[in-house]
Protein backbone atom coordinates (compact mmCIF):
# COMPACT_ATOMS: atom_id res chain seq x y z
CA UNK A 1 0.00 0.00 0.00
CA UNK A 2 1.66 3.37 -0.57
CA UNK A 3 2.92 5.56 1.75
CA UNK A 4 2.96 9.27 2.51
CA UNK A 5 5.61 11.51 3.10
CA UNK A 6 5.64 15.01 4.46
CA UNK A 7 8.89 17.32 3.63
CA UNK A 8 9.25 20.72 4.46
CA UNK A 9 10.09 23.77 1.48
CA UNK A 10 11.64 24.25 0.12
CA UNK A 11 13.37 20.45 0.32
CA UNK A 12 9.76 19.09 -1.38
CA UNK A 13 10.31 21.34 -4.53
CA UNK A 14 13.60 20.31 -4.72
CA UNK A 15 12.13 16.91 -4.90
CA UNK A 16 9.65 17.68 -6.85
CA UNK A 17 11.47 19.95 -9.88
CA UNK A 18 15.13 19.83 -9.34
CA UNK A 19 16.68 16.37 -9.06
CA UNK A 20 16.85 16.34 -5.45
CA UNK A 21 16.99 12.01 -4.99
CA UNK A 22 17.77 11.75 -1.75
CA UNK A 23 15.99 12.46 1.57
CA UNK A 24 17.63 12.66 4.88
CA UNK A 25 16.09 11.20 7.79
CA UNK A 26 17.18 10.27 11.39
CA UNK A 27 14.83 7.61 11.47
CA UNK A 28 15.17 4.48 9.77
CA UNK A 29 12.50 2.70 8.20
CA UNK A 30 11.88 -1.01 6.02
CA UNK A 31 9.37 0.39 3.58
CA UNK A 32 10.17 1.01 -0.01
CA UNK A 33 8.00 1.43 -2.36
CA UNK A 34 5.66 4.21 -3.97
CA UNK A 35 5.13 7.33 -1.79
CA UNK A 36 3.53 10.68 -2.25
CA UNK A 37 5.64 13.88 -1.43
CA UNK A 38 3.66 15.83 0.68
CA UNK A 39 4.88 19.57 1.13
CA UNK A 40 4.03 20.76 4.88
CA UNK A 41 2.56 23.27 6.68
CA UNK A 42 7.07 24.73 7.50
CA UNK A 43 9.13 26.00 5.63
CA UNK A 44 13.04 25.57 6.82
CA UNK A 45 14.04 29.17 5.93
CA UNK A 46 17.66 28.25 6.65
CA UNK A 47 17.88 26.20 3.77
CA UNK A 48 16.06 28.89 1.24
CA UNK A 49 19.32 31.19 1.87
CA UNK A 50 21.23 28.00 1.24
CA UNK A 51 23.10 29.10 -2.37
CA UNK A 52 22.76 25.92 -3.79
CA UNK A 53 18.90 25.55 -2.48
CA UNK A 54 18.31 29.62 -3.28
CA UNK A 55 19.34 28.64 -6.83
CA UNK A 56 17.56 25.47 -7.45
CA UNK A 57 14.18 26.80 -5.92
CA UNK A 58 14.28 30.38 -7.53
CA UNK A 59 11.17 31.11 -9.44
CA UNK A 60 9.06 28.31 -7.99
CA UNK A 61 5.99 28.38 -5.92
CA UNK A 62 6.45 26.76 -2.46
CA UNK A 63 3.43 24.68 -1.76
CA UNK A 64 2.41 23.85 0.88
CA UNK A 65 -0.19 21.75 2.83
CA UNK A 66 -0.62 19.66 -0.57
CA UNK A 67 0.92 16.69 -2.55
CA UNK A 68 2.85 17.81 -5.30
CA UNK A 69 4.93 14.97 -6.62
CA UNK A 70 4.56 10.72 -6.76
CA UNK A 71 8.11 8.99 -6.43
CA UNK A 72 9.26 5.36 -5.18
CA UNK A 73 11.74 4.53 -2.15
CA UNK A 74 13.93 2.17 -3.57
CA UNK A 75 16.62 2.22 -0.72
CA UNK A 76 18.23 3.11 2.04
CA UNK A 77 21.74 3.52 3.71
CA UNK A 78 23.59 5.70 6.40
CA UNK A 79 25.39 8.20 5.77
CA UNK A 80 28.80 7.17 3.64
CA UNK A 81 29.86 10.63 3.28
CA UNK A 82 28.20 12.72 0.57
CA UNK A 83 26.56 10.18 -1.85
CA UNK A 84 25.04 13.51 -3.27
CA UNK A 85 25.13 17.21 -2.94
CA UNK A 86 21.85 16.64 -1.43
CA UNK A 87 23.17 14.17 1.62
CA UNK A 88 23.64 15.79 5.16
CA UNK A 89 26.15 14.24 7.16
CA UNK A 90 24.71 11.52 10.56
CA UNK A 91 21.51 10.91 8.42
CA UNK A 92 19.84 8.19 6.80
CA UNK A 93 19.66 8.38 2.95
CA UNK A 94 16.70 7.57 1.61
CA UNK A 95 17.15 7.33 -2.75
CA UNK A 96 14.15 8.12 -4.35
CA UNK A 97 13.53 7.08 -8.52
CA UNK A 98 11.15 8.03 -10.36
CA UNK A 99 10.12 11.06 -8.90
CA UNK A 100 7.39 12.31 -10.81
CA UNK A 101 5.62 16.29 -10.13
CA UNK A 102 1.54 16.43 -10.56
CA UNK A 103 0.49 18.88 -12.61
CA UNK A 104 -1.40 20.79 -10.19
CA UNK A 105 -0.78 20.12 -6.33
CA UNK A 106 -3.49 18.57 -4.22
CA UNK A 107 -4.36 20.41 -0.93
CA UNK A 108 -4.59 18.18 2.24
CA UNK A 109 -4.01 19.91 5.67
CA UNK A 110 -2.36 17.39 7.69
CA UNK A 111 0.86 15.34 7.39
CA UNK A 112 2.63 13.83 9.92
CA UNK A 113 6.13 12.93 10.91
CA UNK A 114 7.71 10.10 9.00
CA UNK A 115 6.12 7.53 6.75
CA UNK A 116 2.34 7.95 7.33
CA UNK A 117 -0.86 6.04 5.20
CA UNK A 118 -2.91 8.70 2.97
CA UNK A 119 -6.66 8.49 2.43
CA UNK A 120 -8.18 6.47 0.18
CA UNK A 121 -9.62 9.58 -1.43
CA UNK A 122 -5.76 11.79 -1.32
CA UNK A 123 -5.16 8.72 -3.86
CA UNK A 124 -7.72 8.69 -6.26
CA UNK A 125 -7.21 12.57 -6.29
CA UNK A 126 -3.54 11.89 -6.93
CA UNK A 127 -4.40 9.04 -9.46
CA UNK A 128 -6.73 11.42 -11.64
CA UNK A 129 -3.92 13.60 -12.52
CA UNK A 130 -1.25 10.58 -13.79
CA UNK A 131 -1.62 8.89 -16.90
CA UNK A 132 -2.84 4.70 -16.64
CA UNK A 133 0.95 3.99 -17.18
CA UNK A 134 2.83 6.28 -14.20
CA UNK A 135 -0.23 5.36 -12.12
CA UNK A 136 0.71 1.56 -12.78
CA UNK A 137 4.62 2.32 -12.17
CA UNK A 138 4.16 4.27 -9.60
CA UNK A 139 0.94 3.52 -7.80
CA UNK A 140 1.35 -0.46 -7.78
CA UNK A 141 -2.15 -0.40 -9.90
CA UNK A 142 -3.01 -2.26 -13.14
CA UNK A 143 -2.58 -0.65 -16.21
CA UNK A 144 -6.10 0.26 -17.45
Amino acid sequence: MIRALTVRQPHAAAIAYAGKGIENRVQRWSYRGPVLIHAGATIDKAAKKHPPMAAVIRGLQLEQRAVIAVARIVDCHADDGECTPWSLPGHNHYVLQDVTPLPLPVPHERGQLGLWFPPAELVARVRLQLDDATAARLLDEEAV
